[in-house]
């Protein structure tokens, strides 16, 4: 989970996590290919295509057409090696074919909302920047957060703040929004509010802000962020090349249970297709922690594939 501090909030510059422990695992080297699934500001893409020099090739992909359009800036130096396409990971195995990556060595998942984005209040993730309640991370389609707490029925948003945001106060949030909605919820500030005002006082002055959860549901469930995430995992790891590599970071237990399922199937006996390389999660040392708060919830999981290719 993003948790929005202060002490990190008036950082607008994103900071990649556990870049460092990625580029181990991935160990980029020249004449190879690698996939980075959610591209964000670049900061791991850069690092692989530094590594692989002079001619490892990159296949960018991002649901967000911002990053895509940031990426195109930072990498144009890196020319031919370099691919960028705009989608989600969901399609991975077509976007991957249709770009001529295959068979890799390498893929990265990075999940959850860059600092940029969340900074950006016209974008709707943070109830730190008053903005419309957009929360798309792909701006061109798709329903926006004002648009379902408009007609979800107040059960439907109880389960889904439970659910996704783990929220102990779901059903308390849940009524006070759909009693309230009569004049529509139209910015974060307004929905943080009404947060606020639904749940007891003490629960206020936790270390983790008390929008939080609910801000996470509700990003989860417009961009259904966990619908296509076991299969783009089982896709990522049919596209490795035998002693390929998948790192996937997530960022909180719902994204971590369905890595570590999916990655526990795909080893599994009589015909394992991958061996788990991290038995337990990495996690940020204690100086990352220091130096970028929002890694604190971050855990690393990598798999290697074994056998034939694309079976």
């Amino acid at each position: 989970m993003v948790n929005e501090e202060k002490h990190f909030v008036f950082k607008h510059e994103h900071v990649s996590v556990l870049v460092n422990e990625v580029i181990y695992w991935i160990s980029p080297s020249s004449g190879k290919s690698y996939i980075d699934c959610t591209l964000g500001m670049s900061g791991i893409a850069k690092k692989i295509l530094d590594l692989s020099n002079p001619d490892g090739k990159l296949l960018g992909i991002d649901t967000d057409s911002m990053a895509i359009e940031k990426g195109k800036k930072v990498l144009d130096a890196y020319g031919s090696r370099v691919e960028l396409r705009h989608g989600s990971y969901d399609y991975l195995k077509s976007l991957a074919t249709q770009s001529g990556f295959s068979d890799v060595d390498g893929i990265v998942f990075d999940l959850g909302v860059s600092t940029p984005q969340l900074m950006d209040a016209e974008r709707g993730f943070s109830f730190m920047n008053d903005g419309p309640l957009d929360m798309r991370m792909d701006q061109s389609s798709g329903i926006t957060a004002e648009e379902f707490l408009a007609r979800v029925s107040e059960k439907e948003l109880e389960h889904v703040l439970r659910e996704y945001g783990e929220e102990r106060f779901a059903r308390r949030i849940a009524r006070a929004i759909v009693e309230t909605r009569q004049t529509p919820i139209k910015t974060t500030k307004g929905l943080s509010e009404i947060i606020r005002r639904a749940i007891p006082v003490p629960a206020r002055r936790g270390r983790i802000h008390y929008a939080t959860r609910t801000f996470q549901a509700l990003r989860i469930v417009v961009n259904q962020e966990l619908k296509g995430l076991a299969g783009a995992l089982r896709d990522a790891s049919r596209l490795l090349r035998p002693g390929g590599r998948l790192c996937v970071i997530a960022f909180h237990s719902l994204e971590d249970r369905i890595v570590k399922q999916t990655f526990r199937e795909l080893s599994a006996k009589p015909a394992p297709t991958v061996n788990i390389l991290t038995k337990k999660p990495i996690t940020p040392s204690r100086e990352e922690q220091l130096h970028n708060p929002r890694s604190r919830s971050a855990k690393l999981r990598v798999v290697e594939r074994l056998g034939m290719a694309n079976t």
